[in-house]
């Protein structure tokens, strides 16, 4: 499912040169892993409390928006639903598509914004485009 989740990413960047952010990361690296592989992707990682060195210290709540400054594509991994909001309030602010992959049971929270569900092989997120 993971593999799934990062080829339609990746299928999404296409071959020009992108910025894509994790928000939230945790101590879940195996998407951003397999997506800084690619020459043309520039992955920034945050969280609240970042697990190492490759994470940077941001709170979605308040972010810091020179952080996500021409960032293409927003995704985050199981963010918990008071948290889906600010990520739907970044993407807006900063005019980023972006994906959630919620847990499995879990409504999306995002408030006025709806997200379209999508299937991708074996792996399902919202996306806001």
């Amino acid at each position: 499912m993971w593999q799934d989740f990062t080829q339609y990413i990746l299928n999404e960047s296409g071959e020009e040169n992108v910025k894509i952010a994790e928000v939230g990361v945790g101590k879940f690296s195996q998407v951003a892993d397999a997506l800084e592989k690619k020459d043309n992707i520039t992955v920034i990682r945050t969280d609240i409390l970042p697990a190492d060195a490759t994470v940077i210290k941001d709170d979605i709540t308040n972010p810091n928006l020179d952080l996500y400054r021409d960032v293409d594509l927003i995704y985050s991994i199981r963010p918990p639903s008071e948290l889906q909001p600010y990520l739907v309030k970044l993407a807006e602010e900063i005019n980023s598509q972006l994906i959630i992959k919620p847990l499995t049971n879990e409504d999306l929270n995002t408030g006025r914004v709806k997200m379209k569900l999508k299937n991708f092989n074996k792996a399902s997120f919202y996306i806001l485009r």
